[in-house]
């Protein structure tokens, strides 16, 4: 079965966040990464299927800009009121991110993307999401991702997954962009079971 909108609408609509088979109470790991990038702080950060994650506050915290991209209404609406007035400081993107991006989103900085790439399937899906990587950062600026690794499990929220190398994210991104950091990590989802991930933060060079 192929992502949509249906789906998460139907699995934010009906499941809390702490139910959440990706729930983290922490952002920590992200963190690692945009510690090491200088003046992030000051960026504009695009969160590609953001759902209802705990980085959205850590972010704003530090004085972040926001872009926040799902598919999903409900994840929307349910972030919108977990933070209040500070919403309206945030750019806001419902849609398919395998879909070209509307010109009227600023162009970025920092791209993270947590556990979204891997949703996608079709090949047409993967190439659109890697082409708004490359037509909407920045010259000099960051892509992060978090997705399943080789090793991780086929499938999530019910749905059958791609999952990566660092080889196949550095082939799929392409000769303009350069591997800085990678590492290997597994999180333990709230149900207790391990989910194999690799990191990989790549900058932009040209």
């Amino acid at each position: 079965m192929k992502s949509s909108s249906e789906h998460w609408d139907k699995i934010f609509s009906c499941t809390e966040d702490s139910n959440l088979g990706w729930h983290e109470k922490d952002a920590s790991k992200t963190f690692e990464f945009l510690n090491s990038i200088p003046g992030w702080e000051n960026s504009t950060i695009f969160l590609p299927g953001a759902g209802t994650s705990v980085l959205i506050e850590g972010l704003l915290s530090k004085g972040a800009t926001l872009v926040l991209n799902d598919i999903s209404i409900e994840a929307i609406n349910r972030v919108k009121a977990r933070l209040g007035d500070r919403s309206k400081s945030i750019y806001w993107l419902c849609q398919d991110i395998a879909e070209p991006i509307q010109d009227a989103i600023p162009d970025i900085d920092i791209w993270i993307d947590r556990a979204v790439l891997h949703f996608l399937t079709d090949e047409d899906d993967i190439r659109g999401y890697f082409e708004n990587v490359k037509s909407r950062l920045k010259v000099d600026s960051y892509g992060m991702f978090a997705e399943f690794s080789k090793t991780g499990a086929p499938k999530c929220a019910g749905l059958t997954l791609h999952r990566y190398s660092i080889e196949e994210l550095s082939e799929r991104l392409g000769s303009s962009f350069t591997l800085i950091s990678h590492f290997d990590h597994t999180y333990i989802n709230p149900y207790g079971d391990p989910r194999p991930y690799i990191y990989a933060l790549f900058k932009r060079e040209k």
